[in-house]
């Protein structure tokens, strides 16, 4: 373990002063061990005492600074961490803990620069044994910064797809509407109503993205909802097929096979019919021949309940590649440039795992893509 006091005699007393340290505020006894190890911590932890010495590093901060703990143990606090503002200030002269405002406790968490640019998150607590009196402890949390550029690069790169994707169908909206206000007498019915149409189509469209974000935005904070009610997942394979059936796709691409009997399902209708309609979407667009869907009672994915239905959906077109399988479930992946936001599959998968399921991409037997969902039983509690 990375910690070193070394202003502590070995019979309790301050080497520097005499003066016996004060009990633990922690509520424990004086000398029992910490109740974690500084070294197991996922962020840095920098503790300095009341002469500004570091008598703890742990190795997160090792790993974060670049700095050795023996390097920088008994140092001082500034030269173990020579940290500066985004303005190339040094910060413990700016802050100032052992010699600033006596009514002051913490740093709140703040973009910092390490010698190399290297932007770290730290935040800091001035540990007191009086309310008014002076720094016993500097306590320095530090945090890297990679997944929050990651976070930030992900709102980014949503907000440019998002902008995209609007500004065509309402460029659409605009022009056709603005048009037929201005011309309505110089056009013909059938020409109004082709124009309506794609005025129409194009505002479904829109409508589809914000349904999207909001799926996203749920799944992201955890609170999309399900509500459980008994479904019938063959019929509401049917009905998809029909609709693509009856908006021009020839009726033998498509072949269903349902395994009976099925065990009982209850999950959310509404979302079972997005996740289907996804994946038949997908398989429809993307991949070639015939689209199979397979219906089969399996086991669930639950633990103590021994069946589920599984769904599974193939293609036979050129597949996923191997290298790809692992990002197929992340935003903005797409699969070829046939448009989409690449959101599709990320809401299917939240969807799913919201469910208490499980979802699986691979290559079907026919070389296409494979997709495999299943779904526990759910049954309501007072109905079992």
């Amino acid at each position: 373990m990375s910690v070193v006091d070394a202003s502590t005699a070995p019979d309790g007393r301050d080497g520097r002063d005499g003066r016996r340290p004060p009990a633990p505020r922690h509520g424990g006894r004086a000398g029992a061990r910490p109740c974690v190890d500084p070294d197991q911590l996922p962020d840095g932890l920098v503790v300095a005492d009341e002469h500004g010495r570091v008598v703890c590093f742990n190795a997160a901060a090792q790993r974060i600074t670049a700095v050795r703990a023996a390097d920088a143990l008994g140092a001082p606090l500034e030269k173990a961490l020579p940290l500066e503002d985004l303005e190339g200030r040094r910060w413990w002269q700016l802050t100032d803990p052992y010699g600033g405002l006596a009514i002051r406790v913490r740093q709140p968490e703040r973009n910092l620069l390490l010698p190399g640019v290297r932007e770290v998150l730290v935040s800091a607590r001035y540990v007191r044994d009086l309310p008014l009196g002076p720094v016993r402890r500097v306590v320095v949390t530090l945090r890297d910064t990679e997944a929050r550029r990651r976070t930030e690069r992900s709102h980014a790169e949503l907000i440019a797809t998002v902008a995209h994707e609007l500004r065509s169908p309402l460029t659409s909206v605009k022009g056709f509407t603005a048009t037929l206000l201005a011309k309505w007498e110089r056009f013909t019915d059938d020409q109004k109503r082709l124009m309506l149409e794609t005025v129409d189509a194009d505002a479904d469209r829109v409508t589809r993205l914000i349904a999207e974000l909001l799926d996203i935005s749920r799944i992201d904070s955890g609170r999309l909802e399900v509500r459980r009610q008994p479904v019938d997942i063959g019929a509401a394979v049917s009905r998809h097929i029909q609709a693509y059936v009856a908006a021009g796709q020839r009726a033998d691409r498509f072949l269903l096979r349902i395994e009976q009997p099925l065990p009982a399902l209850w999950a959310d209708p509404d979302k079972i019919d997005q996740v289907l309609s996804n994946l038949l979407e997908n398989a429809v667009r993307h991949g070639e021949g015939t689209v199979t869907i397979d219906v089969t009672p399996s086991a669930s994915p639950r633990e103590g309940e021994e069946t589920g239905t599984s769904v599974t959906v193939s293609d036979e077109g050129p597949g996923i590649p191997e290298e790809s399988m692992n990002r197929v479930f992340t935003r903005f992946w797409r699969g070829s440039k046939r448009g989409g936001t690449g959101l599709g599959l990320y809401i299917v998968k939240g969807i799913v795992e919201a469910h208490g399921g499980t979802i699986t991409v691979g290559r079907a037997s026919g070389g296409g893509a494979e997709f495999r969902f299943t779904l526990p039983v759910s049954i309501p509690a007072y109905l079992a």
